[in-house]
């Protein structure tokens, strides 16, 4: 069976975000000006019934709170639940890793792989950050190169910039 997707604007002091929802939780996060396929807008299809509606509103308050946290350069607090479908065993361990980061806590890419028993996938691991679906709430901007360089991000390296300077992470240069 097709999953169904509902995206819904989350809107900051940033801009807005945009949160794709599917029936197992948050799946994307996309930043301001950036364009993702569209996913289903009438909730209904989604979610037929009520309690689908209630869990999405709920999922919906947490992503926002998490995000406007995130976006102050605090801890995201309580998530809604994350689907990953899709994503490798590979991915998802780094991603899970990246949980563990809190604000203002750098690693490198080398550091993420040797964390979870892999040291000699830096490269995969670039990868996996790269292939992040939820940037921001899960912080791949919290990983870097070697040398403190700030290496890579999907949504590019100034917003990667803001959201560590935020963090009080300061005075990175480019690889």
């Amino acid at each position: 069976m097709k999953n169904h997707f509902v995206e819904l604007p989350v809107v900051t002091g940033e801009g807005e975000f945009r949160a794709r929802y599917s029936e197992k939780g948050l799946a994307g996060l996309s930043f301001p000006e950036r364009r993702r396929p569209n996913g289903r807008k009438d909730i209904s299809a989604a979610w037929g019934t009520a309690a689908g509606h209630g869990q999405l509103n709920r999922w919906h308050r947490l992503t926002q709170a998490a995000l406007n946290r995130v976006l102050a350069g605090r801890a995201p607090g309580r998530l809604p639940p994350l689907d990953w479908s899709g994503a490798t065993a590979f991915q998802k361990s780094v991603w899970r890793e990246l949980l563990k980061l809190a604000p203002g806590v750098t690693r490198s890419y080398g550091q993420i792989a040797a964390a979870i028993g892999r040291p000699r996938a830096v490269r995969a691991v670039g990868g996996a950050c790269g292939a992040n679906p939820i940037p921001v709430l899960v912080p791949c901007h919290r990983v870097l190169a070697a040398n403190q360089k700030l290496g890579g991000f999907s949504a590019g390296l100034a917003w990667k910039r803001k959201l560590l300077a935020r963090e009080g992470v300061n005075g990175l240069s480019a690889e």
